[in-house]
């Protein structure tokens, strides 16, 4: 891994955004193939868990979270 930041944002109505050198692990710490930018399900509908497949939109989900709400 490098010293590049890790970004991760939630995205309105939608999915969260990783972006940078981060690994990601299942429960019993196997890494998930990945790319350098990809999105995680956050409606809990993906087909494709843990990635987001675009359901969200599908199905209506719908949360505007915000720091300090």
């Amino acid at each position: 891994m490098s010293d590049q930041k890790v970004t991760i944002q939630v995205k309105d109505n939608g999915s969260i955004r990783v972006t940078g050198d981060v690994e990601l692990l299942d429960a019993d710490g196997n890494v998930y193939e990945s790319k350098p930018a990809f999105s995680l399900c956050r409606c809990g509908a993906s087909s494709n868990k843990p990635f987001c497949d675009g359901t969200h939109k599908k199905i209506g989900f719908e949360d505007r979270s915000r720091v300090g709400e």
